[in-house]
C-alpha cells in the first residue's frame, strides 16, 4: 500500500531525513517510533506532499506521488492528523470534519460524515460546538475525525496519544485498533511503545532521520 524508497529531506538546507526506507501493506498497522526530533512529523508531512523532498520516492498503491498535489493525496483516499491537530477554531465541529471532503471535492460527504460520527459517537455529540471551545482531548477526537473523512484507505497519525490524559489515550487507541476491521492501512507515530505496541504489525524506529525496522 505504501512504499517508501531512500526518502531524503531537507529543511533549510539541514538534512532531516536520511534515504528513509520502509513499507506498510495494505490492512497493517506501523509504528514509527523514536523521539522529538527525530524526524517523524517531516516523514508524514513528505508523505502528504506538505514537504518536498530531494531525493527517493514514495509510492501509493503502486503510484508515484511524486507529481499529486496534497489535496490530491487526499482524493487517493489518504488521511492525516497532524500532531498540532490545526483545526480552525471559528468553525464547528461538523464543518472543521468535513473540510478535507469540501477541499478535495469528495461526492459522497454527507454518508461519509456519517461513517465517521457512527465510528467516534464522541464527536457526533459535539458536531455544533465551535472547536475552539473544545477541550485538547476533545481536539484530539475531532482531528482524528477529519482524517477519517479522507482517509479511507491510508491513515497517517501522527502522536495521537501526546498530551492527554490516560482515559482518553486508551479510548483512542480502542478506535485506531478499529480501523484495521474496516481494512485501512495505519501508521501511528510515537515516542515509545507504551500505547500502541499490542496493535501494531510492523514496528519501525527512526533516529536522526533513518529508519529501521525493529524486528
Amino acid at each position: 500500500m505504501l512504499e517508501v524508497r531512500n526518502l531524503e529531506v531537507s529543511i533549510q538546507a539541514i538534512g532531516i531525513l536520511r534515504g528513509v526506507t520502509l513499507e506498510v501493506p495494505g490492512g497493517a498497522m506501523a509504528g514509527l517510533i523514536g523521539r522529538n526530533g527525530a524526524g517523524k512529523t517531516t516523514f508524514m508531512r513528505a508523505v502528504m506532499g506538505l514537504l518536498p523532498y530531494r531525493d527517493g520516492t514514495i509510492h501509493f498503491g503502486g503510484g508515484d506521488l511524486e507529481k499529486v498535489p496534497a489535496h490530491g493525496r487526499s482524493r487517493l483516499g489518504i488521511g492525516y492528523m497532524p500532531e498540532d491537530r490545526r483545526l480552525i477554531p471559528e468553525l464547528t465541529v461538523e464543518e472543521n470534519t468535513l473540510l478535507p471532503a469540501w477541499a478535495s471535492g469528495t461526492a459522497n460527504a454527507p454518508a461519509r460524515l456519517r461513517k465517521v460520527f457512527e465510528m467516534i459517537p464522541e464527536v457526533a455529540a459535539l458536531r455544533e460546538r465551535k472547536a475552539a471551545q473544545l477541550s485538547g482531548g476533545q481536539q484530539k477526537l475531532a482531528a482524528l475525525a477529519r482524517a477519517l473523512m479522507c482517509g479511507t484507505r491510508l491513515l497517517l497519525l501522527d502522536e495521537p496519544f501526546e498530551g492527554v490524559a490516560p482515559a482518553l489515550a486508551k479510548r483512542l487507541a480502542e478506535l485506531i485498533a478499529v480501523l484495521k476491521d474496516e481494512g485501512l492501512s495505519v501508521v501511528v507515530s510515537e515516542s515509545d511503545l507504551r500505547h500502541s505496541e499490542g496493535m501494531l504489525d510492523r514496528v519501525f524506529r527512526i533516529d536522526r532521520g533513518t529508519v529501521s525496522l525493529q524486528d
